[in-house]
């Protein structure tokens, strides 16, 4: 685990400098800067999502505090990262849909903390509903939203080590699916709810954090407008694919569960150029727990913001970090096999919307754009070299 950490530690020094959080209590003030891989701004009084099975949610700026509480408690806890700070928003949707609940008929002084309202799930609390019987922690520390986002996190230095086991002590978790990942935690008796919950996570993370500026080579970006692309091009050179598997239901490969699939998988040689569909900035380029070697793009294509997605390459295999501007047709990275992958491929995806909105079918959207193949001798870029990961 620890050999783990450092890994993931390089890759966020690799990726970007340290970045800017708020703490909860001052969310609209001035942004404090900490070693972080979140940008945390000011929180909307509601927030519209949706879930894997299409259902529309609305947050209220309660929730979405709390939320934000623990996007900055991940930031600055060692190697929890973006793809830990997803698996705990996951889990706290699921459990409580990030609401602090009392539990006044187990525990009727948890009725005199604050609280967003009372629950009776046996003797739980909070927002990652916690068992005071399980070990977690007293009531009073498990109705501070901070305590029980530390819980979560766990490692060396949470307030539970070794036992209870939060996210850092899950060996391999990172290879998890962040649903798979937060069950390991949660232990819960209805395992397979979590990934339900998996795309609301990361509309709140794009609407409520920024990404770090880039280090060098690039434009650097902030929330603002990106302009229109002036073309839209295959992710891969025209005869180096085959498609695998498409958007849809399907057996999952790991789990052989009925699983909805949310992007395209086109088979390549390891190695293979992957090129951006469109000019875009990038919101997300680094190592990702499911994902694996993972770069989010968003785009502006007919006056409207597009999100792409492109997965499981090698951590060397990155050649943009957050906050770059990229063109059409650039070489962004090399297909591997890294996180949930049984072999070399991309993974892409295609979520009009923009990042965390419902993804659509890639193949059939860039068909429908017009997209034109890109050049397999598109020259090789650059990047930051950790060594191959798996």
């Amino acid at each position: 685990m620890v050999k783990k950490l450092l890994i993931l530690d390089l890759v966020l020094l690799c990726l970007g400098p340290s970045v800017a959080i708020v703490s909860v209590g001052a969310l609209l003030g001035p942004v404090l800067c900490i070693t972080g891989s979140l940008t945390v701004g000011p929180i909307p009084d509601s927030l519209d999502a949706t879930t894997a099975d299409g259902t529309p949610v609305t947050l209220d700026r309660k929730q979405l505090t709390h939320a934000a509480t623990v996007i900055t408690t991940g930031a600055g806890i060692p190697g929890v990262g973006q793809p830990g700070v997803r698996v705990a928003l996951t889990a706290g949707l699921t459990e409580s849909r990030l609401r602090m609940l009392a539990n006044t008929g187990a525990y009727p002084e948890s009725g005199a903390f604050p609280n967003d309202g009372d629950a009776s799930d046996h003797d739980s609390l909070g927002i990652f509903q916690m068992r005071p019987q399980a070990g977690w922690g007293t009531v009073a520390e498990l109705m501070d939203p901070v305590y029980q986002s530390r819980a979560f996190y766990g490692g060396p230095d949470g307030p539970n080590f070794p036992t209870p086991r939060g996210l850092l002590d899950i060996p391999s978790w990172q290879q998890m699916d962040p649903g798979s990942a937060a069950q390991a935690v949660e232990v819960s008796a209805y395992p397979d709810r979590y990934r339900n919950w998996l795309p609301v996570a990361d509309t709140i993370l794009s609407a409520l954090t920024t990404p770090a500026n880039s280090v060098g080579g690039g434009s650097t970006s902030g929330p603002g407008p990106v302009p229109e692309t002036t073309r839209i091009v295959f992710p891969l050179p025209e005869g180096t694919y085959t498609s695998t598997d498409s958007f849809g239901w399907r057996s999952d490969p790991f789990t052989g569960e009925r699983e909805f699939h949310s992007g395209s998988d086109l088979a390549a040689a390891d190695g293979t150029p992957i090129s951006a569909i469109a000019d875009g900035r990038v919101t997300v380029g680094e190592f990702s727990a499911g994902w694996g070697g993972l770069i989010i793009i968003e785009h502006t294509v007919g006056g409207a913001r597009v999100a792409s997605y492109y997965a499981h390459m090698w951590q060397d295999g990155i050649y943009v970090t957050a906050g770059e501007t990229v063109s059409a047709g650039q070489h962004i990275g090399d297909v591997g096999s890294s996180g949930r992958s049984t072999g070399a491929h991309l993974h892409i995806e295609i979520r009009p919307g923009g990042q965390g909105q419902p993804p659509v079918d890639a193949v059939d959207w860039l068909a429908q754009h017009g997209a034109v193949p890109t050049d397999s001798s598109t020259p090789r870029q650059g990047g930051c070299q950790i060594g191959a990961g798996s």
